[in-house]
């Protein structure tokens, strides 16, 4: 027999203590859900279940604690750190959930400048760690547009990118060890060693589950040394996105490794660089970064390389430089924007996928074409791409729409989903992936067994056995 709510708090209560169970309505509200019913909070309506509770855990062993007796009672988990997740993996969308939080773990354990890492528990928020890398001339080489507000836990469940992963590679590349709590309360640390072959590669059971295995306790990432002062960018204007995608493909193949490489197609970059790109010009940029003489010899091959190509204009490198510094969104970029939307009812999203060389300009061309002729109210869509390797790019498609006829509360349904649909069915027509780093959520589980194909028996299996009772976050990533 399903235990009631008041009994979920009362046997909470007996675990946390009373002061870590938190029961305050509006903050249950805000709970339900993350960014992708973002206007729910923006204009106070809320139409998924509440929590019955926020569990607030200080320890891996508080979190085992919960994770044992929600096992045992069958109750739904959805674990939380910064809450900035985009594709609603976040949602309650269960009955009487607990949602475990682990942000009040905000230790920084240790910091080892001698073996380059450091670890930290999973409600660390990213920003503290960066910057106390930096006092050691060091950084975490990741810099997500989420920096601000986001917490370590919530990044590696998410398998999140930041800005400079062209050089520094995504969370997955920087993960060395970690601790986890499964289901039923058992814990599991992966020890920190630069590389074995010991069979599978085990963290990857972990980076990126977003909840639905596991509860990230304890994270252990790489550092690299901090020399902002060998800083170069540079930048180009174009017309064609497929030349742009051409010369970041050449880049990669040459083995150059920028920091940043991204192409912007006149519409999303007119929202950057109106000030000295036209209406019709594509923004191809770079930034080189690490030792001097590295960075002078990336700029230099990268510079060699965009000059065959007639195409492309040079464009002063101080306008790029300014560009950078102002690329996070933090707690006041958010609060703004969130006004802007509540006075016009003009609404931003986006959506990235990732493809190979051959496929990546021809999703692109398709998805928008498609939603332009079949979705109203679009006032702006375009789209760059923010991360190379030497097999392919993203996909970052951005887009506004004004919410016409639309209450805020039904803007997924009538928008967001519809466009999410266009882009991951073009994406999977053309052989590339419904998701790059934001994570499947429960907005794009329903594409989860295109994506995956024959391969995706091995994802259920998976599920299967670390969570065999079914508590952890339903519905994301694989579909209720």
């Amino acid at each position: 027999m399903s235990l009631s709510r008041a009994a979920i708090v009362e046997h909470l209560q007996q675990i946390l203590g009373v002061e870590q169970v938190v029961t305050d309505e509006h903050v249950l509200q805000q709970s339900s859900i993350d960014n992708f019913r973002k206007l729910e909070n923006i204009f106070g309506v809320y139409t998924l279940p509440a929590p019955a509770a926020v569990a607030m855990v200080r320890s891996t062993q508080e979190a085992s604690a919960v994770l044992a007796f929600a096992d045992e009672h069958g109750i739904n988990v959805v674990s939380r750190t910064g809450g900035t997740a985009t594709e609603g993996g976040l949602e309650t969308v269960v009955e009487d959930s607990i949602v475990l939080d682990g942000s009040p773990m905000d230790r920084i354990i240790s910091v080892d400048a001698y073996n380059m890492q450091a670890t930290v528990q999973c409600g660390v928020p990213l920003q503290a760690l960066e910057d106390h890398a930096r006092t050691l001339g060091l950084t975490t080489g990741h810099s997500p547009q989420s920096k601000p507000v986001a917490r370590m836990g919530g990044l590696v469940a998410t398998r999140s990118i930041g800005q400079f992963s062209t050089l520094y590679g995504g969370i997955e590349d920087m993960v060395v060890g970690l601790e986890v709590v499964f289901p039923g309360g058992k814990v599991a640390r992966i020890k920190n060693v630069p590389r074995r072959a010991a069979g599978p590669d085990i963290r990857h059971i972990v980076i990126g589950n977003e909840g639905a295995l596991c509860f990230i306790a304890e994270v252990t990432v790489k550092l690299f040394p901090y020399m902002p002062e060998n800083n170069t960018f540079l930048g180009w204007t174009l017309k064609s996105m497929r030349t742009g995608f051409e010369v970041l493909r050449e880049v990669m193949v040459a083995g150059y490794k920028p920091s940043v490489a991204r192409l912007y197609d006149p519409q999303d970059g007119a929202l950057h660089f109106s000030h000295f790109a036209s209406a019709d010009d594509c923004v191809l940029l770079f930034m080189a970064e690490g030792a001097a003489g590295i960075t002078k010899a990336t700029a230099a091959g990268i510079a060699e390389i965009v000059a065959r190509h007639d195409e492309c204009q040079p464009v002063d490198s101080q306008l790029i430089a300014t560009w950078f510094d102002d690329l996070v969104w933090g707690p006041e970029k958010i609060w703004r924007e969130n006004e802007r939307i509540r006075a016009t009812r003009n609404v931003n999203r986006t959506t990235e996928i990732s493809a190979d060389w051959s496929s990546v300009n021809d999703i692109y061309e398709s998805a928008i074409a498609r939603i332009r002729r079949e979705i109203t109210g679009i006032t702006l869509l375009g789209g760059h791409s923010s991360h190379s390797y030497i097999n392919g790019t993203n996909m970052y498609f951005n887009y506004f729409y004004d919410l016409i006829d639309c209450a805020p509360e039904d803007e997924p349904a009538k928008y967001y989903l519809p466009i999410i649909s266009i882009i991951c069915e073009e994406t999977l027509r053309l052989g590339g992936s419904i998701v790059h780093h934001h994570g499947i959520g429960k907005a794009r589980a329903r594409w989860v067994k295109d994506e995956y194909g024959s391969s995706y028996p091995m994802l259920e299996t998976l599920k299967r056995a670390f969570d065999p009772n079914g508590i952890m976050n339903m519905g994301t990533i694989i579909p209720r």
